[in-house]
């Protein structure tokens, strides 16, 4: 056995390292040191573990290399050397060596710790699985599989980085016989290395790695040989451009390794390349047939595809199962005051650029799109529709092409449709896929997974739809298609644009008459933009109805600027002392005028200039100059009108003089944050008065008429919710001290390029990354 090395251990430069010091394990064995192994030992070496470090590898030499380079302790070519003692021991070798090591470890295992843990890195889980039970004739319940998605095409020990596995995934594969205690110790070793631990189960984790990373490298190793198995290999090598070297980087990655992983995830990597054969053949046959809208579609949607998920898993590129993880890393630092001025136009609205794509993908012929809001909930429709098989181009700045494929046109999707954080989306989106002769499932993130779905899935289900919930009426929803849909007549509940949509969308499809009546008016976007595309909806008083079996013509929309997110801006102006701004182009839907009635009513100075229509939807441009708000009761008709914009509204309440009373605003409760009290609790941080009732708010305003600093700073939690993190920013004009907004990310998904207007109109933020950790290249090792 080497002796254990006395070297001191080094930092990295600049950088904090993740803690290991509460790591409980007394003696870690790496079998294996190559790239893996040898950087989970830095790993744990620079998070400051206090335990001994051992390593076991065939070649002595790179255990010498080891020691020298102070990420282990001591080490042996002989597993029953180094396996006396330890707590824990990581089988870090090739997938094909596995059933070797095992034999020798359950030969030597009496002479480890009485309650050692063994875990694995291997890339596929059902071969190790298979090895272990060979070996010990069932899956030891102190053995727990696990896979880091991380690595590099480099190999060896020499390698090693103990910054590998930072902000990057590991998979653990328990079964029900996993001791619970070890999979905690597991877990605990990975996240002492910075590692975020997912769990899911041995076959869907070897489908999965199939198609995200066995695939890719196969397609890589393939082409790569085909072309230098050519005479003018030479000439093809030297003028290949970036792509090329981009594509076929991992072909460098170590070829006994892949042989191995190929062979022991055989059907899965199967599977995978007939699915990708088949979809070669489709482009080939496009390309065969010179059919244009057929390449366009696969083209656009493949590279569409590749930015949107890219953004929605925050520059990783492990992407299958896990698009509902957050990321919570960006937050806003607010300085205290500023101005407001200037001439601006927000981005689209969300709600008509969501119906545009959804009609427009329906219609018979080319929708031309101006306008379209490029955020994420608008492009997770865009992307639904594409993975349905309609051609679409764009975005680009703005400009959408989408080729319609008619009411019945639309194809089955490959898996779940993702939707992002849009609320909006799913409703709309049920509502359609109800009346599809396929089966679909509808998922989100992580906020929007809380949200109910029940007031769309129940009425759905009246009109005859089959559609399965998670409990509490929750998502996904998975929805039966093929089923016979008829009309009904169905008074709402609650006042809720969505659940209208999705009513009137589905009796499209649906055997005669479908009858929407609401408690209270809401949004009309979607009858307006169904009567532009020439599918007759009427309405009398309360009641909005339309006949199933109709048909879509396309045209052009311009979508006008979103007043909910000029609602900040307009709050901004009304509070601010010496404020002069104009929007431009700002949708003034009677339906969604709300906040400009209730700002009228607190004594806001607003004018409307340049009022017309553009495709039916009135829009203006709006001036607001500074004015002394009042505190007042909110009108209960002017609630439904203005039920996204009270997050902004509840800040002009602050900085008004007296009392602003809201009542009758239950639906709060249920947005992407329980938005009433969300933002009760950061006015409270702020020293904002307020008392919180069942449906509603009191906010004390504190203006007292001299233009001071209506309450001071804090440190204020959005939840995740960008309509409240965007309003605690606006906040900042009138406090007396900064204010920090956590959990800032999801501003993208309704408002691309917030911060850089609110800056350009005199408020000083500035976004901050909580995590400065730079994504890095997530290859497969050596495991």
């Amino acid at each position: 056995m080497t002796a254990p090395s006395t070297r001191p251990q080094t930092a990295i430069a600049g950088e904090a390292a993740p803690d290991a010091r509460a790591l409980g394990e007394q003696q870690v064995l790496i079998v294996g040191l190559g790239l893996i192994g040898g950087s989970l030992a830095a790993a744990l070496k620079a998070g400051g573990f206090a335990g001994s470090i051992l390593a076991c590898d065939r070649d002595a030499d790179e255990i010498a290399r080891g020691i020298e380079m102070s990420i282990i302790d001591g080490g042996d070519t002989e597993l029953a050397a180094v396996l006396p003692g330890s707590t824990l021991v990581v089988l870090a070798v090739p997938v094909l060596a596995m059933d070797a090591v095992m034999g020798g470890l359950a030969t030597g295992l009496p002479t480890a710790d009485a309650d050692v843990v063994i875990t694995d890195v291997g890339s596929t889980k059902a071969a190790i699985r298979e090895a272990a039970e060979r070996t010990f004739g069932a899956l030891p319940a102190n053995l727990v599989l696990g896979h880091p998605i991380a690595g590099s095409e480099k190999s060896g020990v020499a390698a090693s980085n103990p910054r590998l596995y930072r902000k990057h995934k590991v998979i653990l594969t328990p079964d029900e016989g996993t001791a619970p205690a070890a999979l905690g110790r597991v877990r605990a070793l990975w996240e002492a290395c910075g590692a975020t631990v997912l769990e899911m189960p041995v076959e869907r984790h070897d489908q999965v790695l199939a198609r995200t990373s066995h695939l890719p490298h196969l397609l890589a190793f393939s082409l790569v040989d085909t072309l230098a198995r050519q005479d003018e290999r030479l000439e093809i090598f030297r003028y290949a451009a970036g792509g090329f070297r981009d594509f076929t980087r991992i072909a460098g990655s170590d070829p006994v390794m892949w042989r191995d992983i190929f062979t022991a995830n055989r059907e899965a990597v199967l599977q995978a390349l007939d699915d990708f054969e088949g979809g070669v053949a489709r482009l080939r046959h496009a390309v065969e047939q010179g059919d244009g809208d057929a390449m366009l579609g696969i083209l656009d949607r493949a590279s569409h595809a590749r930015q949107y998920f890219d953004t929605l898993l925050n520059q990783t590129s492990y992407q299958a199962g896990y698009q509902t993880m957050q990321d919570n890393s960006m937050r806003y630092r607010v300085s205290p005051g500023g101005s407001v001025s200037g001439r601006i136009r927000v981005p689209g609205d969300k709600s008509v650029s969501h119906r545009s794509i959804m009609l427009g993908a329906l219609a018979e012929g080319v929708t031309e799109v101006k306008g379209f809001l490029e955020g994420e909930d608008s492009l997770a429709t865009l992307q639904a529709f594409r993975e349905m098989g309609v051609a679409i181009e764009g975005p680009h700045q703005g400009r959408v092409t989408i080729h319609g494929v008619g009411m019945r046109g639309l194809k089955a999707p490959a898996g779940p449709i993702y939707v992002g954080n849009s609320g909006t989306a799913m409703r709309l989106f049920a509502g359609l896929l109800a009346g599809q002769a396929f089966d679909s499932e509808l998922t989100g993130d992580a906020s929007l997974t809380k949200r109910p779905m029940g007031r769309v899935a129940d009425p759905l289900r009246l009109m005859g739809a089959t559609i399965d919930t998670a409990e509490g009426g929750r998502p996904p929803l998975k929805i039966h298609g093929g089923q016979p849909l008829k009309g009904i007549d169905y008074a709402m509940p609650m006042a809720s644009a969505q659940v209208k949509s999705c009513l009137l969308l589905a009796g499209m499809y649906a055997e005669g008459e479908t009858r929407v009546q609401e408690p209270a008016p809401t949004r009309d976007h979607t009858e307006r933009m169904l009567n532009g595309f020439g599918y007759s909806v009427q309405r009398d008083a309360d009641t909005a109805w339309l006949t199933g079996g109709g048909s879509l013509n396309a045209g052009p929309i311009d979508v006008p600027s979103d007043i909910s997110s000029a609602t900040f801006f307009l709050v901004a102006a009304a509070i601010t002392p010496g404020a002069d701004l104009t929007l431009e182009h700002v949708g003034i839907n009677p339906t969604r005028i709300g906040v400009i009635n209730i700002l009228k009513l607190m004594g806001a100075d607003l004018e409307l200039s340049r009022q017309h229509e553009v495709g039916g939807e009135p829009v203006a441009d709006i001036r607001v100059r500074y004015a002394p708000l009042k505190g007042i009761d909110i009108p209960v008709d002017q609630v439904p009108l203005a039920i996204d914009e009270f997050p902004a509204l509840f800040i002009a309440a602050a900085n008004a003089q007296g009392k602003t009373r809201l009542r009758g605003a239950e639906e709060l409760r249920v947005k992407e944050s329980d938005r009433i009290q969300a933002m009760a609790d950061g006015l409270d941080l702020l020293g904002v008065e307020n008392t919180v009732v069942a449906d509603g708010i009191d906010i004390q305003g504190g203006d007292d008429g001299t233009g001071t600093p209506n309450y001071g700073g804090g440190h204020v939690d959005s939840l995740g919710d960008h309509r409240i993190a965007m309003a605690f920013t606006v906040a900042g004009l009138r406090a007396s001290g900064e204010i920090l907004v956590d959990d800032c990310a999801n501003v993208a998904t309704s408002f691309p390029g917030f911060v850089e207007l609110a800056r350009r109109v005199g408020l000083s933020v500035a976004p901050e990354s909580v995590a400065a950790e730079p994504a890095t290249s997530e290859q497969e090792g050596e495991a």
